[in-house]
């Protein structure tokens, strides 16, 4: 009797044992799914967060400007003139590169690699309120300019060249076209999608490591490693534009001060992003800029420019200031303690 009942009592207790660790093995099972679900949902939230929302495009208001058809461009000298600054805007090197058929006093750059289609895009720099807006005053220069004193600045800027002859052909055919463009379009209408988007400031500096690491993924294919862009098969103009080095915009451009390059790269890099259907996030447009501009690239003199300090740009890369923040924080950021000084000044002053 007493064998039995111990031969019935062990063999209970291994069922029992096998019970538990059965159980127990479904437990662990359990929370280790749990653990690896909770992982997954926080890693995806954070690409989720870094990540423009692909299922809902931004819209553009029924009233945005619209680049008229050029089949409208009318017949004879009128439209000679139009059909040819159309084509300086987008083939300049050819005209005017280092192999430019008119003179040879550009860096290799079209305009069209800064204002986009022609100058026809939304937020990639269109002309649409171009000739509207001069003459203007300028900050920069602390004058009153004319329309060819900014294309001038182009040439010695954002192609790091010479100013061609503002009286002549070339320009002249740019002014038309940039008139035709801009018809209809009166001095101080607002439009939308005009210039660069100007994007909310981060609350910290922007960053050119990560910037390097969005470039290197998203932006090399076009530009290159380092950053030269691709030549045409003809050897005179760009496929894709130089972002650094010798033959990019020089540090006078503004398209080196990073808000205006930010707004660019957001809207339209790369290749495919557009206003409605951005690739990059905000953060990653202002990263990308960052590293872009910690390149290499032509100096201007640009001791003339700014004489008024509290009408400099914040994000303006070179000194003297008319407040306290450092060169790096009024190139790379944060701007918005910059922003709340120059209107605590400008209260004062006023």
């Amino acid at each position: 009797m007493r064998s039995n009942r111990k031969k019935n009592l062990f063999k209970a207790s291994i069922k029992i044992s096998r019970h538990t660790i059965l159980i127990a093995f479904i437990i662990f099972v359990c929370v280790a799914i749990s653990v690896i679900s909770s992982c997954n949902n926080q890693n995806n939230s954070v690409n989720t967060q870094n990540r423009p929302k692909s299922n809902s495009p931004r819209k553009i208001p029924a009233n945005a400007w619209k680049a008229p058809d050029t089949a409208a461009i009318p017949k004879g000298k009128a439209g000679e003139m139009i059909r040819y600054g159309k084509d300086l805007l987008a083939h300049t090197s050819n005209y005017f590169g280092p192999n430019g058929s008119v003179a040879q006093i550009s860096n290799g750059m079209n305009c069209q690699n800064c204002h986009l289609d022609g100058g026809t895009r939304l937020f990639g720099n269109n002309y649409s309120i171009f000739m509207a807006s001069y003459p203007k005053w300028s900050d920069r220069s602390g004058t009153l300019q004319p329309a060819t004193r900014r294309i001038a600045d182009c040439f010695n800027r954002s192609l790091a060249g010479q100013v061609p002859d503002t009286n002549g052909r070339e320009v002249q055919a740019i002014l038309a076209y940039m008139k035709w463009l801009g018809q209809g379009v009166k001095k101080g209408k607002q439009l939308f999608g005009t210039g660069s988007e100007k994007l909310a400031y981060l609350d910290h500096p922007a960053d050119p490591v990560k910037g390097e690491a969005a470039y290197i993924a998203k932006c090399k294919v076009c530009h290159g490693s380092n950053g030269a862009g691709l030549l045409a098969a003809d050897k005179k103009s760009y496929t894709y534009p130089p972002l650094w080095g010798e033959h990019s915009y020089n540090d006078g451009a503004g398209m080196y001060r990073i808000s205006n390059l930010a707004g660019f790269v957001k809207n339209n890099m790369p290749f495919g992003a557009t206003y409605q259907s951005p690739q990059l996030t905000d953060e990653e447009a202002w990263n990308v800029a960052a590293f872009v501009n910690s390149q290499p690239r032509p100096h201007k003199d640009q001791h003339n420019d700014w004489k008024d300090l509290k009408n400099k740009p914040i994000d303006f890369p070179f000194g003297p200031y008319a407040d306290k923040f450092s060169e790096r924080q009024h190139k790379y950021g944060p701007f918005k303690p910059i922003k709340d000084a120059q209107k605590e000044l400008t209260n004062k002053k006023s």
